[in-house]
């Protein structure tokens, strides 16, 4: 067995694979994935779902990643069980954003071996009753929080 140093953290492996997941996977949970694929795409293979059955992509999500050049407005929710339906559920990382989904995350680790890390986001969809613009910048925040974090974890 290898000693690791005093003081030393064990180096974390890196990422192939990862799920991130939501509520609904129309707004957080999509945001990121489309984040993880522009800057990752290429090297680690990204999916997201959510845990109950969604209303379409938020239109205010995409245009907030549309402003950067990340195209969302293609994406379709899905739950966690139609995901685990048509390719199954082996990620390496599973990152929760909402606390129901790291509830059923957590629920998945019994069975599956995965690495779970919950980020709470805060959910833009509650500025109903601002403006258009300050409901703008509730969804950039969440967007500019979410590539902070992905570029930082996911970097190899």
């Amino acid at each position: 067995m290898d000693e690791i140093a005093p003081g030393t953290a064990p180096k974390k492996k890196r990422v192939q694979s990862v799920l991130f997941m939501c509520n609904f996977n129309a707004v957080r949970s999509p945001a990121a994935e489309a984040i993880a694929r522009h800057y990752f795409g290429k090297s680690i293979y990204v999916q997201s779902a959510g845990v109950r059955e969604g209303e379409p992509v938020d239109p205010f999500m995409v245009a907030a990643l549309d402003e950067i050049g990340i195209a969302a407005a293609k994406h379709r929710p899905r739950t966690l069980e139609q995901l685990e339906e048509w390719e199954g559920l082996n990620f390496d990382l599973i990152i929760t954003l909402a606390p129901e989904a790291h509830h059923a995350a957590l629920e998945l680790t019994r069975s599956l071996a995965a690495d779970v890390e919950y980020w709470p986001t805060p959910d833009p969809t509650i500025l109903q009753e601002a403006s258009r613009e300050q409901r703008l910048d509730g969804y950039r925040d969440v967007r500019d929080g979410l590539i902070r974090r992905i570029k930082q974890r996911l970097k190899g």
